[in-house]
């Protein structure tokens, strides 16, 4: 009964610790950008996270890497590896918390995806969280305005390729554990990072070696944690700590580059995290009704 009771707990720090940990590997990236192109950025970040990963071999052996779904792997990873170009370039081109805050925007993207790839029913109140989350985007990018740039829209690209990435990770750890997915994908990614980051290669300099080895340490250890918070807590519950990475690089952002927080990003992210965090609790109590066998009811209104 302890160790139950406790469960909740330590996926909260878990997530939390995630949550840090991908903050910290944000700030890295942009002070790693100073001197570095994005696409070199992001084959550094997966090169010595793969050295942070293989430990993993160590503790379950060679086995790990045997997979009957090898072709759905290279699949994910090659839309991974598009999203992060995008998610790093933004990291680097626009202010922190505004990059981040876009990137909040991925659940909702997923939610469009598992209607249309997984054909998952999704209800009307769902759809309304998806629309609430438009508005915030809309809130930040603020299209007509002058502060509304191309750079937005790439760091919306990153969240949409970010969202699909998040369905094939669904259906990936239906029959997969968590280690070798982290591990795979990780492997993958080197290889298919180093092409773009050749066209643009310059070698790392002084303190540019910290900064793209912590992206790649921040990296990997922030999905190792996310994955095993995912295993011991309820989704609802966890989503919103993940928020927690916002204030922490808007004060990075206003501390290391002197960035002030714009309003309309603080509002755009607070009307996303009320949608987020809604779709989190729809999906949860989903999970928890399937998860009892529940007789099937007719939908209510408005579900």
């Amino acid at each position: 009964m302890n160790d139950a009771r406790g469960q909740p707990m330590r996926a909260a720090l878990l997530m939390f610790g995630s949550t840090m940990f991908f903050g910290a590997m944000t700030v890295a990236i942009r002070l790693a950008s100073e001197t570095l192109h994005a696409f070199e950025i992001a084959f550094f970040r997966n090169f010595f996270g793969l050295m942070i990963a293989l430990p993993l071999l160590l503790r379950h052996g060679p086995g790990l890497l045997k997979t009957a779904r090898l072709p759905r792997y290279v699949f994910r990873c090659a839309i991974g590896i598009a999203s992060m170009l995008a998610g790093f370039w933004a990291i680097g081109h626009l202010p922190l918390a505004q990059a981040v805050a876009l990137s909040y925007s991925s659940p909702i993207f997923v939610t469009i995806a598992a209607g249309i790839l997984l054909h998952e029913r999704v209800r009307a109140r769902r759809w309304a969280a998806v629309a609430l989350g438009f508005i915030g985007v809309l809130v930040i990018v603020r299209p007509g305005t002058d502060s509304f740039s191309a750079g937005t829209l790439i760091a919306l690209l990153a969240a949409v390729l970010s969202g699909v990435v998040s369905i094939q990770i669904k259906q990936l750890s239906a029959t997969e554990p968590a280690d070798r997915i982290v591990l795979l994908t990780t492997l993958l990614w080197v290889p298919m990072s180093l092409a773009p980051a050749l066209t643009v290669w310059e070698w790392p300099q002084g303190i540019a070696w910290v900064w793209v080895i912590a992206a790649g340490a921040m990296g990997t250890g922030g999905h190792m944690l996310w994955t095993r918070a995912l295993k011991l807590g309820d989704v609802s519950a966890l989503t919103p700590i993940t928020f927690m990475q916002l204030p922490l690089v808007a004060a990075a952002g206003w501390w290391l580059f002197r960035e002030p927080v714009d309003r309309w990003t603080a509002i755009g992210a607070g009307v996303i995290f009320a949608a987020n965090a809604y779709i989190a609790h729809r999906e949860a109590r989903l999970a928890r009704r399937d998860a009892t066998h529940a007789p099937v009811e007719a939908a209510k209104p408005g579900e």
